[in-house]
């Protein structure tokens, strides 16, 4: 993923110009309560259930 200042206006508007879907896909669920929540449930042992629920892989 390419580097994001979050905090710029600047920068939202030149990301949404330019920015990589997955950029926008990481934040919305960085930001995301139930994300977080349920990844500290299950950090321990990604399930294949979390994954499909929230559409991401990890890398090993």
């Amino acid at each position: 993923m390419s580097e994001f200042d979050w905090r710029s206006p600047e920068a939202y508007q030149h990301a949404i110009k330019s920015g990589e879907m997955a950029d926008f896909a990481w934040e919305s669920l960085r930001r995301s309560s139930n994300y977080r929540a349920s990844y500290r449930e299950n950090r321990s042992q990604m399930t294949s259930e979390f994954r499909r629920r929230w559409g991401v892989c990890f890398r090993s």
